[in-house]
């Protein structure tokens, strides 16, 4: 097949549409998770739909003194990994294309929940995102959108605009793509040094952490309930190597499922670790939220949850997180 390579409205516009439109949004530097967000939209749209990527590097979105200006641009590359994955055409307007007349005086507000974790570490740049995204979303007409789980804050308010505010379009999640040696694959990850690299592997290691921590403390609660006697609770738990918990199995037992504090606590010491490195891991946050709202999670809470992390490793700011699931559904 062969990609479109299209810069206007217009030209998207006259396009003939047989079957569902699926929209990609990306600000260009694409890599193998943009592929699989493309080859899914592909999926999604059907032999008969049409895939479209956008490519477009938001100026509403970056702060005072973020990268802008930096931001890779690769659009001869872009489009080959597009057409390579699917995609039927790559929309790449212009910053005049998408604000006429200049920077947009009417924008969209992310509200409470695009002041915390990612908005407080970066002033208004979800007030820029949605605002983007809401007119990517007029400009391109999708019957669906696909957007990435490693922006997970992002990827909430985004469902939360198309709720609050009636947009036509399905919003549908692909899973974080990551490399081999588990780090979350960004069009950032190219700034980092071989010695920031390394040090940039905390992110994925604290995570997988925490959610280690999670399924043991889960597997201890399990392997109690199926047990009847409070002896033979003791030593099926001594049997998976946990001596301590072994001591009072009715108390492990019914604990607060889950566990948030635990889980935070081990994700916590491998980022603390990790800021004695060389270069060291600057931490920005680590929090266990509630995806509705990303407000920290109490420690009897259940049901669906995001551990999320950011962090800076010399110049390069990177972000990350995993879904866990606490009590009775997980």
């Amino acid at each position: 097949m062969s990609t479109a390579l299209l810069s206007t409205a217009e030209e998207l516009h006259a396009r003939v549409r047989h079957g569902r439109r699926a929209v990609v949004m990306t600000m260009g530097a694409l890599h193998e998770g943009h592929a699989t967000l493309v080859r899914t939209a592909r999926e999604v749209a059907g032999p008969d739909g049409e895939v479209v990527v956008t490519v477009f590097v938001n100026p509403l979105q970056f702060g005072a003194g973020e990268d802008l200006d930096r931001y890779p641009r690769t659009l001869e590359a872009d489009l080959k990994l597009a057409e390579q994955a699917g995609a039927d055409a790559v929309f790449a307007p212009s910053v005049d294309e998408v604000y006429p007349g200049g920077q947009p005086q009417v924008r969209v507000s992310a509200g409470p929940m695009g002041e915390r974790l990612e908005g407080a570490s970066r002033p208004g740049h979800f007030d820029g995102m949605l605002t983007v995204v809401a007119k990517l979303l007029h400009l391109t007409r999708p019957d669906v959108a696909l957007f990435g789980q490693k922006d997970a804050q992002q990827l909430a308010l985004i469902r939360r605009m198309v709720r609050d505010l009636n947009f036509g379009v399905e919003i549908v999640a692909v899973p974080t793509v990551r490399e081999e040696d588990g780090l979350a694959l960004s069009s950032r990850n190219r700034y980092l040094s071989p010695d920031e690299r390394r040090t940039a592997l905390a992110l994925s290691r604290a995570l997988f952490a925490g959610r280690d921590r999670h399924a043991a403390q889960e597997a201890l609660r399990a392997r109690a309930r199926e047990v009847p006697s409070t002896h033979a609770r003791a030593e099926a738990l001594s049997a998976i190597g946990e001596s301590r918990a072994a001591a009072d199995a009715h108390a492990v037992a019914t604990a607060a499922p889950g566990g948030p504090a635990a889980v935070r606590a081990a994700a916590r010491q491998v980022v603390d670790e990790a800021a004695r490195f060389d270069p060291p891991l600057e931490l920005d946050y680590l929090a266990l939220v509630d995806p509705a709202d990303f407000t920290e999670i109490g420690d009897d809470f259940t049901g669906e949850a995001v551990l999320a992390v950011a962090a800076r490793v010399g110049t390069t700011r990177l972000i990350d997180n995993l879904p866990l699931t606490f009590g009775a559904a997980s």
